[in-house]
């Protein structure tokens, strides 16, 4: 069996507790849905275990580790912070963490009814983590280069949607792609970016946003791929204000941003046509999302009426 095989059960996240931290060990533990690179189990009610499954190396959870109790304290809205570290053992080849818990329903599971609420939310969150990155902060492979160095990925998303998918959009997606990569590039210094904004790795309550997880991607870059949340997070209508609300994106990064946000609702309606169809990794709730993300991106651009 290998590492990828190992079945992670409530009972081996438990052996691994009283292995290297017993006094947690008697805690209740219970799957969380969703999860690829890492599974997560809640510990208690206040803490879960992040648990390393298909990520090939422990870098993303260490990145976590290092930075996360660095940028958590003048962060906004609760983020997951580590509390305990669990090494490779003979039982479990891999890295794990025990984090504090996010509480909140994830968006791709809920909704936003307070949009104007939730842009200022998110707004003032990217406000306080888009800061000059330190030299030494973690840079991306694959994240965090100007749209045009990306062109390859963006039409490898529009190519593998189903036939049909997108109907009459694809001249529309490709406008707003090709807008994106005409804009010029960020001139500013690197500043702290999430990298993975999307609807299952935020959390709501009481119709508003309340938590960012999944800090696996964390890198230093352009502020443009975050701020692509805009439209991937908020309800229709509501970019406009966060725009207002965040006050330090100028027209070239927003143009990055919406092409950004045009290529990750494409990925989201990929994940979710695997997940109609019971592939692996597949994610069925992330294909209404990113549906209804591309649509808010093509209002924008091209100034149709708002969709419901």
């Amino acid at each position: 069996m290998t590492d990828s095989e190992i079945e992670i059960t409530a009972e081996l996240v438990r052996d691994l507790l009283q292995e290297q931290h017993p006094d947690l060990a008697g805690l209740a533990i219970r799957e969380v849905a969703g999860g690829w690179g890492n599974q997560m189990w809640r510990l208690g009610d206040e803490l879960a275990v992040r648990m390393q499954r298909m990520d090939p190396t422990p870098e993303l959870q260490l990145k976590e580790r290092r930075w996360l109790p660095v940028l958590a304290p003048r962060l906004p809205l609760p983020v997951p912070t580590p509390v305990r570290f669990g090494e490779p053992s003979e039982r479990f080849p891999k890295h794990w963490t025990v984090m504090t818990w996010v509480p909140g329903e994830p968006l791709d599971y809920a909704s936003i009814s307070r949009g104007e609420h939730a842009a200022d939310t998110l707004a003032g969150f990217l406000r306080a983590l888009h800061v000059e990155a330190p030299a030494e902060a973690p840079a991306s492979s694959d994240r965090g280069a100007h749209p045009k160095e990306c062109t390859g990925g963006f039409e490898e998303f529009l190519q593998g949607i189903a036939p049909g998918g997108l109907g009459a959009d694809v001249r529309a997606v490709r406008d707003v792609w090709d807008d994106a990569v005409a804009a010029p590039e960020w001139e500013g210094p690197p500043v702290w970016l999430h990298g993975d904004l999307h609807p299952a790795n935020v959390v709501v309550s009481d119709g508003t946003l309340s938590g960012v997880v999944d800090f696996g991607d964390l890198f230093a870059g352009d502020p443009a791929w975050d701020l692509a949340a805009a439209w991937l997070l908020l309800p229709a209508g509501a970019a406009s204000r966060f725009f207002e609300a965040y006050a330090h994106a100028d027209e070239a990064t927003v143009r990055r941003a919406r092409g950004l946000a045009a290529m990750k609702s494409l990925f989201l309606i990929l994940m979710g046509q695997a997940g109609d169809r019971g592939l692996p990794g597949g994610k069925p709730t992330w294909g209404p999302a990113g549906r209804a993300a591309l649509d808010r991106v093509l209002t924008s651009h091209l100034g149709r009426p708002s969709p419901a």
